[in-house]
């Protein structure tokens, strides 16, 4: 069975596409800054597969830079990298924007993506085989007031999708970028830095998906057959047609 690497595993889509992929038997290296829900993960999902977990923080490049070296050797064949890792943060327009807000989303959203890439991607290179799925977001497509640097930095990770698909096309290697619109997680507490009414409020008056969603999807791309690759997939829920349309009730 292939093993896949998943960065921030420890909620949302990444904690959905971890138990997903658990439950179908996939070997899996779990990433994550918060070591006891690596820990609580591995505990719950042991007996379905073997789990090995790594806690840091994807904007460490130093400790990235050796990942690969430091596993054991049941866990350093990496097949399936997942970039999951992201963060939104603040809802400032740009004039008033945070600059540590800023830092945040482009050292997470952008760097952290390529420090992965980086480190994973050259023996996948050696094999000639692989796939990289980086989740992106709806954002990277179209902006919307006051999130400028959340959409520039979505959007990047989208550019560097496409580069990365290119690079390593002469190696038959996959590379797949996911894009969901409004999915209910603790995304907008994080965003709006803890205010749990003011995240709440987000999702209220319509179904938003659920990070499951967004699993499922992330798995349909990695099952396909050698020769496909679902190279790009924007994932909305009904009542949202846009960035700024959503109809509610």
């Amino acid at each position: 069975m292939k093993t896949v690497l998943i960065t921030g595993a420890t909620s949302g889509i990444g904690k959905a596409t971890t138990e997903l992929l658990a439950a179908i038997g996939f070997k899996l290296i779990l990433t994550g800054r918060r070591n006891d829900r690596l820990l609580e993960l591995k505990e719950n999902l042991s007996h379905l597969t073997d789990i090995h977990t790594l806690c840091f923080d994807v904007r460490d490049s130093d400790f990235i830079e050796n990942l690969v070296s430091n596993l054991p050797d049941e866990f350093k064949k990496i097949d399936v990298l997942i970039n999951n890792a992201g963060n939104a943060y603040g809802r400032d327009p740009i004039h008033k924007g945070s600059l540590a807000d800023w830092e945040n989303m482009m050292d997470i959203n952008v760097k952290g993506l390529l420090y992965m890439t980086r480190a994973i991607s050259p023996q996948m290179v050696e094999r000639k085989s692989g796939h990289i799925i980086n989740i992106a977001s709806l954002a990277g497509r179209e902006t919307y007031p006051n999130g400028a640097v959340y959409c520039a930095s979505k959007s990047a990770a989208k550019a560097a999708t496409d580069g990365t698909r290119k690079d390593l096309n002469p190696f038959g290697i996959k590379v797949s970028c996911i894009d969901p619109g409004l999915v209910e997680t603790e995304f907008s507490e994080v965003r709006f830095h803890g205010d749990k009414e003011t995240a709440a409020k987000v999702y209220q008056g319509y179904t938003p998906l659920t990070a499951f969603d967004v699993a499922e999807t992330i798995e349909f791309v990695l099952s396909r057959p050698a020769h496909v690759n679902i190279a790009d997939t924007l994932v909305l829920c009904t009542d949202q047609a846009a960035s700024t349309i959503v109809r509610k009730e």
